[in-house]
């Protein structure tokens, strides 16, 4: 009914030239969860979700982080007992077959490919507003899309194509570089707690829910409720799949993935509270509303210009490693699809000098520099959370099935309670997918229905598994 399925044996056999190097050792992996988690949501969409929740923003955080946690421990467990590249996608194709594969992956090719714009747009706004506050004035056109009467958004193409070279140059040293940029952003987070806490009024916080807790449309078109900013706040806390991603390329994965998965979402769950209390805390939600850059706003609002500044320089510095990470988990769904045939199988080449995927890392890095310098920044981030949403749901469900289609294989970390976690995870996730605006959820049906005319025109005939049936 959903097409091939691929034994637990098949998933994890390449065969020469199309298989990664083991490169990565767990302080890579947990930079990687850290490094992908950490960013954009943290620094840019603090402020989207308080001008679609208030105050409940800090509920919004909690009710993402716990969906999340639910699919971290169901990512743990499947990407320890099949050690390969593709997370969502490789699990898809084990548990519940290729057609399901197909679309999970051509989703998971749309969460990483909008994810990595989403962030080179919020890494251009604090650029632009860190450089404007030294008195520099700059070019509309060359800031900002069409959409805002500019023309292209440069600095995010920049960004965008700038990580891409690094990413050509070889996984471990892109890794090794990952792990200084994650202690630079969590030294700036620990800054702005610790400046912006002393601040805090509860009266700010008060109506806590101006706009109630459920998904609904405002007067001026725009989703508001607890729910709704839940949704793309959502954005905020997936990038652990990109550690389940790096798993063929990790040295000892059994080991690795546990810490890297489970490590980077505890500690990322810790930070983001703790500054959307600082945040919210310290000057009223309006202000904070819809700002590029609201944590350098809280710090400048509370008359210290100098923190403002500093926080929003390691932004500058640091935000590129989510789109370094989530590329690198594009380039690697990318890779896998090719490497079983649902994709042209030459793009899944790697090079022999650093065993990386290449020719798809530039496929890669040209499609996000083109979609970051034209669409605005929450257009962007609906839509990659609809397809992660939707991986998710994937992973819970592979969860359960394999409980019962394989339940003596070997796991070496075993999720608490997997019919509970799992169902938890698909409710939650159709819940916040629900949560997003009714135009995201066309484009994303759009999306796929190209995606499926795709691989029934091209991808089932050409599957390895075609082939070898």
């Amino acid at each position: 009914m959903f097409g091939r399925r691929k034994s637990l044996s098949e998933v994890t056999q390449h065969s020469h030239g199309h298989a990664l190097a083991k490169t990565l050792s767990w302080p890579h992996l947990i930079a990687l969860g850290v490094g992908a988690i950490v960013g954009t949501g943290i620094y840019t969409l603090t402020g989207v979700g308080a001008e679609r929740a208030g105050p409940a923003v800090i509920l919004a955080f909690a009710i993402a982080g716990a969906v999340c946690a639910c699919a971290a421990l169901a990512y743990t467990e499947l990407a320890t007992m099949i050690p390969a590249a593709g997370s969502a996608y490789t699990f898809s194709y084990a548990a519940i077959g290729e057609t399901v594969a197909w679309v999970v992956g051509w989703s998971l090719i749309l969460e990483y490919s909008l994810a990595c714009s989403t962030v080179a747009v919020g890494w251009s706004g604090y650029l632009v507003g860190w450089i404007q506050s030294a008195g520099v004035e700059l070019p509309h056109a060359l800031l900002v899309g069409p959409h805002a009467g500019g023309i292209i958004n440069l600095p995010a193409v920049l960004v965008a194509l700038a990580v891409m070279g690094m990413l050509i140059a070889g996984t471990r040293e892109s890794a090794t570089l990952n792990i200084i940029l994650v202690i630079i952003k969590l030294l700036a987070l620990g800054a702005f707690i610790l400046f912006a806490m002393p601040a805090f009024d509860s009266g700010n916080l008060k109506p806590f829910m101006p706009y109630g807790f459920g998904s609904t449309l405002d007067s001026d078109g725009v989703q508001r409720g607890v729910m709704a900013a839940a949704a793309i706040v959502f954005f905020a806390f997936y990038g652990f799949d990109a550690v389940a991603t790096s798993a063929e390329e990790a040295k000892n994965p059994k080991r690795d993935l546990t810490i890297g998965i489970i490590g980077s979402m505890a500690v990322c769950t810790l930070i983001y509270m703790l500054v959307a209390v600082a945040a919210v805390g310290a000057i009223p939600h309006t202000e904070l509303a819809n700002s590029p850059e609201p944590l350098a706003l809280v710090l400048r609002t509370l008359n210290q210009p100098v923190a403002a500044h500093l926080v929003a320089l390691a932004a500058i510095i640091a935000l590129p490693s989510v789109i370094l990470v989530m590329m690198y988990g594009q380039s690697r769904i990318f890779f896998v699809m090719a490497r079983d045939g649902l994709l042209p199988r030459r793009l899944a080449k790697v090079s022999p000098r650093t065993g990386a995927p290449t020719l798809i890392t530039i496929i890669t890095g040209i499609s996000i520099a083109a979609v970051a310098g034209v669409f605005r920044l929450d257009e962007i981030a609906e839509l990659a959370n609809a397809g992660t949403l939707l991986a998710f749901i994937s992973v819970g469900a592979c969860l359960m099935i394999l409980r019962k289609t394989a339940p003596n294989a070997e796991r070496l970390f075993r999720s608490p309670a997997p019919f509970v976690v799992g169902t938890l995870a698909i409710l939650g996730c159709l819940y916040l997918m629900f949560s997003l605006p009714g135009t995201t959820l066309v484009r994303f049906g759009i999306w796929n229905l190209i995606g499926l005319a795709i691989y029934f025109a091209y991808s089932r005939r050409h599957s390895l598994m075609a082939k070898a049936g």
